[in-house]
């Protein structure tokens, strides 16, 4: 499956890509489905299995407000937040559900929400959705599976597109990558806005690319001007406002301080969480549990560094995109897949060759911060508490942001020719390591932090 680096980045909300908008996506998906055969008229009840890591944590994740949205015919990228945050608790005062905005239903989310033991071979986070007559008679049934970063497949759909189309530059390794920077002497970045005209013009291109940098810049913004607790019953505070606060009175943030970089990003990194957890508008990069990374880092740039401008965006967002094209098509961006090293770890990985991009690094001097990046991120397991995305995850995003920033100044210090270990080796290495990983370490919550955290 040949995909777009708008792909990758998709404006969304949070908390979890793989447990909110895919299923999001793929409800949606479904009762359009019930739309073109005509059944849709005829449908009195819809039930919805939730199999594996969906199942054992997709409450914390919001599954059941995704759910719900998806079924009423809602689309991520334009939902109303406020309203989806509370459209659960108005289901259980009013068991009504608007069916994909043209039928009334009856819906009983303690009844037509069913989550079960059971894990499905193709994917841990498999559904499947049931629709019924008024005579109990089924109309339709179709599993869907959730495969990391708000993708969606559906049961017995190729995973290849025969209308897929033709890249200019196509490369399925970094290898090859790096053959065509150095045949054409081109930057990664050229070489892959050049593919995505295999999608789009060079305008729109520009135009998805500052769309998605003004979603994440606005997210950092929002995250940064709230207090108070986190949904999810673990009294979360809040704190990238406090600690925005608490730095402005010993610095002016518009002068660039390098001692206070770590600072900077870890206050942006958490801002972005933070929202994320609290159900916000965020950008999937390329997962909502790691959608924290980029943001900071580029957020870092854009307030300290008088240069920085739209077209560095878009050369950081192709270059990132680019990279984290190669784990998705050829590993896993999945935490119940491969755990965190595959969303945190992407993330860093994505967000360090989009830095040495714009920094002037060559192609080979991005690859190697990109393999810096995973290297010291394999075998990071997704043990979140409570199934929420907040311990370990916020703090998680914010380290690795600074580490993002550091591996950068590392990959440019060298010219990069004597590498032991290569991008593609570690983009092998990490999908092995989660195929080795145990369950509960990938998003389960029945292991690591999620269990031992609990003293009662």
């Amino acid at each position: 499956m040949t995909i777009s680096i708008f792909d990758l980045f998709s404006v969304g909300v949070g908390p979890s890509s793989s447990h909110t908008l895919g299923p999001m996506r793929a409800a949606k998906r479904y009762v359009d489905c019930l739309k073109v055969m005509g059944s849709l008229p005829l449908v009195e009840r819809v039930e919805v299995k939730l199999y594996g890591s969906l199942s054992l944590t997709g409450v914390g994740h919001g599954i059941d407000k995704a759910l719900v949205a998806g079924l009423e015919g809602f689309c991520p990228d334009t939902l109303d937040v406020e309203n989806f945050n509370h459209r659960v608790e108005q289901l259980k005062e009013n068991p009504v559900l608007h069916l994909a905005q043209t039928k009334e239903i009856g819906f009983v989310v303690e009844r037509d929400l069913v989550y079960t033991t059971i894990t499905l071979d193709y994917h841990v986070n498999g559904m499947t959705f049931f629709a019924y007559d008024d005579n109990d008679q089924l109309l339709l049934d179709e599993t869907y599976y959730s495969v990391g970063g708000g993708f969606i497949v559906k049961e017995g759909e190729p995973l290849s597109n025969p209308n897929e189309v033709i890249l200019k530059y196509p490369y399925r390794s970094a290898k090859q990558m790096l053959q065509f920077c150095q045949d054409e002497n081109i930057s990664i970045a050229a070489l892959v806005n050049e593919n995505e005209k295999s999608w789009r013009s060079e305008e729109e291109i520009q135009a998805q690319a500052d769309k998605i940098w003004l979603t994440m810049k606005a997210c950092v913004e929002r995250g940064l001007s709230k207090e108070g607790v986190l949904p999810g019953g673990l009294n979360v505070q809040r704190r990238a406002k406090k600690l925005k606060d608490k730095l402005m009175m010993s610095c002016q943030e518009t002068n660039f301080d390098n001692a206070n970089t770590m600072r900077w990003l870890n206050i942006y990194a958490l801002a972005v969480n933070e929202e994320n957890a609290d159900c916000g508008r965020v950008v999937t990069a390329p997962t909502n549990g790691a959608s924290g990374v980029i943001p900071s880092v580029l957020y870092y740039m854009y307030r300290f560094h008088e240069n920085f401008t739209f077209k560095s965006v878009r050369d950081f967002l192709l270059t990132a995109g680019g990279i984290g094209r190669l784990y998705k098509e050829n590993a896993s961006i999945s935490g119940a897949e491969v755990g965190c090293q595959g969303e945190v770890g992407v993330a860093c990985s994505m967000a360090a060759a989009g830095l040495t991009q714009i920094l002037g690094g060559t192609p080979l001097q991005v690859q190697n911060a990109a393999e810096i990046g995973m290297e010291h991120h394999l075998g990071l397991t997704c043990d979140p508490i409570g199934g929420l995305v907040q311990v370990p995850c916020i703090e998680r995003n914010a380290l690795a942001a600074v580490r993002a920033m550091n591996i950068a100044q590392l990959a440019l210090m060298e010219d990069g020719e004597h590498k032991v270990v290569s991008l593609d080796k570690v983009i092998q290495t990490m999908f092995k390591t989660g195929q080795d990983m145990l369950s509960q370490y990938k998003e389960t919550a029945q292991g690591g932090l999620a269990v031992n955290i609990i003293e009662c």
